[in-house]
């Protein structure tokens, strides 16, 4: 577990560092110009998606053309490293028949993979 969230870490700084240098230095072309982000700094997030028309869920995976989303990837990767490492010590736990942690860990992915599909979504959003 220790090791994928460490070589999973670096490897998603990697990627946040790769991506960041295509937006920068404008190799992909950006969803939102650069220079138009100031006009957007102190709205609230649900006016900033609708004046900037930008996806919400899941829908940015639509927009990876656009340099300002690829960053995305290395969130999503960071994020998820978790439930991998999680899935690495469920054999383990089951090997041993240590039926507890088995428990627990199923527990952890199944709440974390709702909580990140967007099934969980309070009423009234």
């Amino acid at each position: 577990y220790a090791n994928v969230l460490l070589y999973g870490s670096w490897t998603g700084i990697a990627l946040l560092v790769l991506v960041s240098i295509l937006y920068m230095g404008g190799l992909v072309k950006p969803y939102i110009d650069p220079a138009l982000i100031p006009q957007y700094w102190g709205l609230k997030a649900s006016k900033f998606v609708q004046l900037a028309h930008m996806p919400t869920g899941w829908g940015w995976l639509k927009m990876l053309h656009y340099s300002d989303f690829l960053c995305f990837i290395g969130i999503a990767f960071l994020a998820s490293l978790t439930v991998v490492g999680y899935l690495i010590l469920l054999p383990a736990y089951v090997s041993k028949k240590d039926w507890p942690y088995a428990l627990i860990v199923v527990t952890e992915v199944v709440v974390l993979v709702l909580a990140a599909s967007g099934v969980l979504v309070m009423a009234g959003q």
